[in-house]
């Protein structure tokens, strides 16, 4: 395959009103691609041929999917659902892909893990999934892996947040205007990730993704917490008088079982691509302030 140059990738991205999608639509005026932003609706990414004619048309290079079921707790009672946008869809891709010589970016999670490592999970750690959600986010994974087009990679990451969509500093902020105390979980480690630092790192590294098998990356920002500590920087940031009360996991009960350490080294990333990752403070300030937020 030839050297895919910055001037004529044609980049479709999937599941773009999400929270990496949204983040990437914001960025896209900085790069000398062309986009084309899709969602359930107008791209039926379960069908192959509707898959396949979209990226005739559109004359598409390169795969940025975003699109993901990610209700965990629900997807504990919606298996059938959550394994058609999780792996089904995932194998689809990658036959088009492989098909037309098509680079595709695809995002995993740190729900592979089981959570019960006592340092920062590799690449190449033993994945096993605790729940529905990881179990088909793998699934996924490894359709793509045994399809295998060229020039693709899965990049596994944590926590995201967002200036836009459905998150956990959003939540915060809400019920930190609303509430005098919260109790959070202290005992669940691991690393936020900026949807928006997230969406750079996957545009600058377009360009130099050149690999025979797919290859995994991990990616998060830096630094070591729990969400007990994320909502307490979150309240100090944002000036909110709400007191954050430390809870255990069994205190609060879900359907699906959370990893309790899921720290994702980036080691290998960084390498490969010669990147800087953002500190998690840094990154939440800078959320935080596109929201209005920052006191």
């Amino acid at each position: 395959m030839s050297q895919i140059t910055m001037s004529n990738l044609n980049i479709l991205v999937t599941g773009s009103t999400g929270q990496l999608g949204s983040e990437i639509k914001e960025l896209s005026s900085k790069y000398p691609y062309d986009f084309f932003f899709t969602n359930r609706i107008s791209l039926d990414i379960t069908n192959k041929e509707k898959i396949k004619s979209f990226c005739q048309t559109n004359k598409i290079n390169v795969i940025i999917n975003c699109a993901a079921y990610t209700a965990v707790d629900k997807a504990e009672k919606d298996e059938k659902n959550a394994d058609i946008v999780n792996r089904k869809a995932i194998k689809k891709l990658a036959l088009v892909s492989k098909k037309l010589n098509i680079k595709l970016i695809h995002i995993s999670t740190d729900y592979v893990f089981d959570g019960k490592n006592f340092k920062p999970y590799c690449e190449e750690n033993q994945a096993n999934p605790q729940g529905v959600y990881g179990k088909t986010k793998l699934e996924g994974e490894k359709e793509l892996i045994n399809i295998n087009p060229k020039n693709s990679i899965i990049i596994r990451t944590s926590w995201l947040y967002s200036y836009y969509g459905n998150n956990f500093v959003k939540t915060m902020l809400r019920l930190g205007k609303e509430k005098d105390s919260l109790e959070i979980i202290f005992d669940q480690i691991g690393t936020p990730t900026h949807a928006k630092d997230l969406a750079k790192i996957i545009l600058d590294i377009l360009p130099k993704i050149q690999n025979e098998k797919v290859e995994i990356y991990n990616y998060s920002n830096e630094g070591v917490l729990s969400w007990y500590d994320f909502a307490k920087e979150i309240m100090k940031m944002s000036k909110l008088d709400c007191k954050i009360n430390p809870i255990q996991t069994y205190q609060y009960p879900t359907l699906a079982k959370r990893p309790h350490i899921s720290l994702l080294n980036k080691s290998k990333i960084k390498q490969k691509f010669n990147i800087t990752i953002p500190y998690w403070k840094d990154s939440l300030d800078d959320c935080l302030r596109r929201l209005g937020e920052r006191k």
